[in-house]
């Protein structure tokens, strides 16, 4: 699927690090910094949070790219410069912000994954909602081999995918996993061919964007909490978030269509 985006106006095209457009209830950000395979820098960061913020009310989805032949090889280590535990403290808890945003933001992410996702950029991917593969796609987390550590949710998201073992066989041994041992261990749950990837991701994007806006909600912002609760209080919570979604009048008339015949049914893979 191919939508026909336009580029974003006002402080959106002000971004001089990103590419951001917009076809009706779908945005494209882009990550436009492809001569240094997109390596995020602070400034970048702080371009995506902005980005993400101050999409449109009307966005109910988005797709996230990187242009060139990475999505993104990791933290610009220039901006790494010599600081105290205190500004290092800081520096971390920005990246965590943003990563929050990305994560419990106002509508899902999917992103299109090829080449480099590495280290801050794995860190980024692991904070969307919907990972597309193309089978360039390589992760690694050198962080050990610099001296440094994850700072930016790496250490709190990557394990939910792929385990802890995983995450310590990459950054202490430089393990690179390739796209489809990524698409077994869970860094993405599709995989395409090479240039399939953008197209993939917009049609799921767009698939979402017709889902009901307070399923999205519940699926989005309670199910990652359910999963950290205990099982008594996380069964209460699923709950109350089913009894808040099937309220709403959209929902109610979703299933009427799907009573009546209107809608369609669960199939079978071809």
């Amino acid at each position: 699927m191919t939508l026909n985006f336009t580029p974003a106006g006002g402080l959106l095209a002000e971004l001089d690090l990103l590419r951001v457009e917009l076809a009706g209830p779908v945005a494209h950000v882009q990550l436009n910094r492809p001569r240094k395979r997109n390596a995020i820098s602070d400034g970048m960061l702080q371009q995506l949070q902005t980005a993400f913020v101050n999409l449109p009310a009307g966005v109910r989805a988005a797709v996230l790219s990187g242009a060139g032949e990475h999505f993104c090889a990791g933290l610009d280590l220039t901006s790494l410069s010599e600081s105290t535990v205190a500004e290092g403290v800081m520096h971390s808890r920005m990246w965590q912000g943003a990563m929050d945003t990305l994560q419990f933001g106002r509508f899902p992410i999917v992103s299109s994954l090829h080449g480099a996702v590495v280290g801050g950029g794995l860190e980024i991917a692991s904070s969307t909602h919907i990972r597309v593969a193309e089978t360039s796609t390589y992760y690694g987390l050198p962080e050990g081999q610099h001296g440094i550590f994850v700072g930016g949710g790496g250490s709190a998201r990557v394990p939910r995918l792929v385990g802890v073992a995983c995450m310590t066989d990459m950054m202490l041994c430089g393990r690179v996993l390739d796209a489809q041992e990524g698409l077994q261990r869970g860094f993405s749950q599709y995989l395409v061919g090479a240039g399939e990837g953008f197209a993939k991701a917009c049609e799921l994007a767009r698939r979402i964007a017709d889902n009901a806006p307070l399923s999205v909600f519940a699926i989005t912002q309670a199910l990652p909490r359910i999963a950290d609760m205990s099982q008594p209080d996380g069964l209460f919570v699923e709950s109350l978030m089913a009894a808040i979604a099937q309220g709403d009048e959209g929902a109610k008339q979703r299933m009427r269509d799907f009573v009546e015949g209107r809608a369609a049914k669960v199939r079978r893979p071809s």
